[in-house]
């Protein structure tokens, strides 16, 4: 299994080095304006729950590492609300109306979110205990990215409205670090993993992070083609 998280550390360093994230680390631009695709990714936000309450959590009795998975998503499963409320600290409920937000959250421009899920509760079903914290851990070192990167840009928001972030910030940032799987990597690490096994949990990792990828790449062209400048209600 260390040859496993090897590889998972690889992809993140490669995962933080995306477009997106240059993106929003260029000190060119205003945290409000590297925050612009923050609306793009609520599809995957707002469903990341039921995945976790429906997909990867399962009761197999006797099962210790499934066990490890459900703790896990319950902790996971309920964090969208925060989401919702820095949606609208962040201004962004000015955006759209009624239908016009369903058109928005099923349309072209949400679509990588949609086919993230869709892909993630694919590969998911089937799947071994093991398998599922490996999905888990790859998933985590994607967050860690994006909620590490994102982290600067909320406390500079957080000064300007005199308002907590909860999602975007410190608050759920910490709540990421200190997961269950992240507290029993040494546990994972002292799996040994016949061959065969070995290369699935490959391929799961690589999977994981190319879908993810996609998705950042469609957030960044959000955030390019609505630049926060021009979103009402919403200052640059």
């Amino acid at each position: 299994m260390k040859q496993v998280l090897r590889h998972i550390a690889a992809k993140k360093r490669a995962y933080d080095q995306l477009p997106l994230f240059e993106w929003m680390r260029d000190q060119g631009l205003t945290p409000r304006a590297r925050l612009a695709f923050y609306p793009c990714m609520a599809p995957f936000i707002l469903s990341f729950g039921d995945l976790n309450k429906f997909v990867l959590r399962e009761e197999r009795p006797g099962d210790l590492l499934q066990d490890m998975v459900n703790t896990h998503t319950l902790e996971d499963d309920h964090h969208w609300p925060w989401y919702l409320e820095d949606f609208g600290k962040l201004g962004f409920d000015a955006l759209l109306r009624g239908t016009e937000w369903m058109k928005f959250l099923w349309g072209e421009e949400t679509l990588q979110n949609r086919v993230l899920m869709a892909r993630l509760t694919a590969w998911i079903w089937g799947t071994t205990g093991l398998e599922r914290l490996v999905i888990i851990e790859a998933i985590e070192e994607t967050g860690n990215v994006l909620f590490s990167t994102m982290l600067p840009l909320a406390k500079a928001v957080e000064r300007e409205i005199g308002e907590e972030l909860r999602f975007c910030g410190t608050f759920h940032f910490n709540m990421e670090s200190g997961h269950t799987v992240g507290a029993n990597h040494q546990a994972l690490a002292n799996i040994t993993l016949h061959s065969q096994e070995q290369g699935r949990c490959f391929r799961l990792v690589d999977d994981v992070f190319n879908a993810f990828e996609a998705w950042t790449h469609a957030l960044l062209r959000y955030a390019q083609a609505h630049p926060t400048s021009t979103h009402p209600g919403v200052e640059p």
